[in-house]
């Protein structure tokens, strides 16, 4: 593959200064890279995301979204230090701050980092690289065809120029008109495993999170929130909390309560001490009335999302009809680090600075909050101890913001753990009832109803089995609630391919197939119908993945005494298939491994990318075995990991990742991994057990 950057899709401005050499280049629109040709100076820090190469021959990449864990702040420089020819040793990464004159889209979610950005920065790279050696040609009097590039150096027979050496006059270069970029052959540190480039800050604890934040004059927050879903202040009684010595002040803002003080245990110990009295809007939220409420919209016509063929006529004639449901409770999202932002609000501007995924639409949020333009507004980003999706939200920012400009002090806020639990933004509670209508041997009508709370679409209409049956009909419902929800890793997909995945197992069983023979039967007919039928997945590729996985999990060899579960789900963009290994121990079923292939395209870095299917593999399994958040009388019952049970790693299994070589664009990693993680435990735990299981958390069913 050879792509061509055209001389409109740059901007050259701009002196050099030291002899170093700057590539800025942005994300917004079309793959539209900025180029400036000037050194590093005072003013180019306000740049999201630039390539500099300095007179030693180092070469600093600024990196744009934020680093949750995912490892872009690794990946990023990868693809760049590879179209640059660059020899990785000499490549440093540094996190960029917010800057949206220059990026569109400074966000880390959705599985979307690399895959929005990979041609860019590989353009990034590859201009530097033409402009580097053409930099050495004219020095050389040769044609810059004549050429090579390797480990940072430009060489023509016996002469060779390093890439410091070359940097001023590259600056002065004009822009090239029309840019390759490498054969995917030719790549040699893309697809190479890289450790984290934080790596060895974090395991000696020199790495800085936003909890770690400290500045001059500033004080410390912690909020009293409503013990319950849907309270709000009827009177308050701070006296004995501001008599604490070391508190500095107590302030209401809405239905909280901050708490300021000169160091957190001070701040969070005036906080239990304030008296606060409570009123309900409306009848206080419980789980049961909730489930009561879900279960009631399964029974009823949903929103349609997808109505093809005639379902009714299908169940009509049907040999036999399969219907179940399946529920899931909320979850939090337990980041190892608790929510926390630094925020120093003036009259006229303000400093942020903390852990935040959508820094963009968090600082335009502010601007009315605070008064202030949102180009005085400074937003600087830290590296996460977690987000699982809590972060794409704005709202302990706001806070923090919020707190700072009324006490007119920089402030550092802080949850404490059982803050981080019970302050809502769950992943919804959702039920699902599916129906499957099975005439001859085949599938031959999908129904599918899905209630959740406060989430309107908790379906994906467009995945499979989208396509893959003539009669398919799909409907959501939403269930309004004062408990707070949101994206939770792999939004709605982490609980809706479990339950799909369990429920055509319970299909295949019901036209006598084999699990994996089933799905690939179903794919083969989605495969006649691409053209005609949306789908969002490409009918093939998800077959073939299917295909190997079953070949690297010895799916059709029966093993004595181990019981596979098979799980298959596209999200995304990216083909993840999972086998659960289970043996019994003393009687009792033990998963062993999980078997984990995925197509995602091409693979930047192997390590880190391996890191991220394992990762959502354990997840997936640990929260479908024991996550769970209970609601009585509007509070949540689970407040700390006491009552809060994660999988732990002496359970954890061994995860066995497998990637699918590509040269495909590549797709999403941090997510794919977990939804089929469920389906595939819920499987084997059948073929073991011979119990099905529709409820998670699995624990209260069954234990392994």
């Amino acid at each position: 593959m050879i792509s061509s950057i055209k001389r409109r899709s740059f901007l050259k401005v701009g002196a050099t200064i030291g002899g170093g050499f700057v590539l800025g280049f942005s994300f917004a629109g079309d793959n539209q890279i900025l180029l400036a040709g000037a050194g590093i100076k005072e003013d180019w820090k306000n740049i999201n995301a630039y390539l500099s190469i300095n007179p030693s021959g180092k070469i600093t990449i600024m990196s744009v979204n934020p680093e949750i864990g995912q490892n872009i702040k690794t990946a990023f420089p990868m693809i760049i230090a590879d179209e640059l020819d660059a020899d990785w040793k000499d490549v440093i990464v540094e996190q960029a701050p917010l800057d949206t004159k220059n990026f569109q889209r400074q966000t880390a979610g959705g599985s979307q980092s690399i895959r929005y950005s990979f041609e860019t920065l590989r353009k990034a790279g590859a201009t530097a690289r033409q402009m580097l050696v053409n930099a050495a040609a004219e020095t050389w009097g040769i044609s810059p065809a004549e050429c090579k590039t390797a480990l940072g150096k430009v060489m023509h027979g016996d002469k060779v120029a390093t890439y410091g050496q070359l940097a001023e006059k590259a600056s002065q270069m004009a822009v090239p008109s029309d840019i390759k970029l490498k054969e995917i052959k030719d790549f040699h540190i893309i697809g190479s495993s890289q450790k984290n480039v934080d790596i060895d800050k974090i395991v000696t604890g020199k790495q800085s999170f936003g909890i770690d934040t400290k500045k001059e004059g500033m004080v410390y927050a912690s909020i009293k929130r409503p013990d319950a879903f849907g309270q709000k202040i009827e009177s308050i009684d701070d006296a004995d909390a501001r008599a604490i010595s070391g508190v500095v002040d107590v302030i209401r803002f809405g239905d909280k309560v901050a708490v300021l003080a000169k160091d957190t245990w001070t701040a969070m110990k005036a906080k239990q001490a304030l008296k606060i009295n409570y009123t309900f809007e409306g009848s206080p939220e419980s789980t049961s009335a909730i489930n009561a409420s879900l279960s009631e919209m399964l029974s009823k016509p949903g929103n349609i999302k997808r109505n093809e063929g005639d379902v009714d006529a299908a169940f009509a004639a049907a040999d036999v009809i399969v219907e179940k449901i399946y529920e899931a409770p909320f979850l939090p999202h337990n980041c190892m680090e608790p929510m926390n932002f630094y925020a120093d609000v003036k009259a006229d501007s303000a400093y942020l600075e903390g852990p935040i995924q959508t820094p963009e639409g968090t600082r335009r949020g502010l601007v009315e909050l605070l008064g202030v333009p949102e180009d005085k507004i400074t937003l600087m980003l830290t590296r996460m101890g977690g987000g699982f999706g809590r972060r794409l939200y704005g709202d302990f920012v706001r806070e923090a913001a919020e707190i700072s400009k009324l006490a007119g002090k920089p402030v550092q806020m802080i949850y404490t753990r059982s803050d981080d639990m019970t302050a809502g933004i769950y992943r919804p509670a959702v039920k699902y009832k599916f129906r499957a209508a099975v005439k001859g041997g085949k599938m031959t009508a999908y129904h599918l109803i899905g209630a959740s709370v406060n989430t309107a679409n908790c379906t994906r209409e467009n995945f499979f089995p989208a396509g893959a049956v003539d009669n398919y009909k799909v409907e959501a419902h939403e269930l309004k609630s004062p408990v707070s929800v949101g994206a939770w890793r792999a939004p709605v997909t982490n609980f809706l391919a479990c339950a799909e995945q369990s429920f055509l197992d319970e299909v295949a069983e019901a036209c006598k197939k084999d699990p994996v023979d089933f799905r690939l039967e179903l794919l083969a007919h989605a495969d006649t119908k691409k053209e005609s039928v949306k789908m969002d997945y490409v009918p093939m590729r998800f077959a073939n993945a299917i295909k190997i996985a079953a070949e690297k999990s010895n799916w059709y060899d029966k093993t004595p005494d181990e019981y596979k579960g098979f799980s298959a789900y596209f999200s995304h963009n990216s083909y993840a298939v999972e086998v659960a290994h289970i043996k019994k121990i003393d009687g009792n079923p033990a998963l062993d491994k999980v078997t984990c292939v995925i197509d995602c395209g091409i693979v930047i870095n192997p390590l880190s990318a391996m890191n991220q299917l394992e990762g959502g593999v354990v997840d997936g399994i640990g929260h479908a075995m024991y996550g769970d958040i209970t609601i009585e009388n509007g509070k949540p019952n689970q407040t700390n990991f006491d009552s809060y049970r994660l999988i732990r790693m002496s359970e954890a299994p061994k995860v066995v990742s497998y990637f699918i070589p590509s040269t495909e664009h590549p797709t999403g990693l941090g997510e794919p991994a977990l939804p089929p993680a469920g389906g595939a435990l819920a499987n084997a735990l059948f073929r073991a057990t011979g119990k099905r299981l529709y409820k998670q958390p699995f624990v209260n069913d069954l234990t392994i």
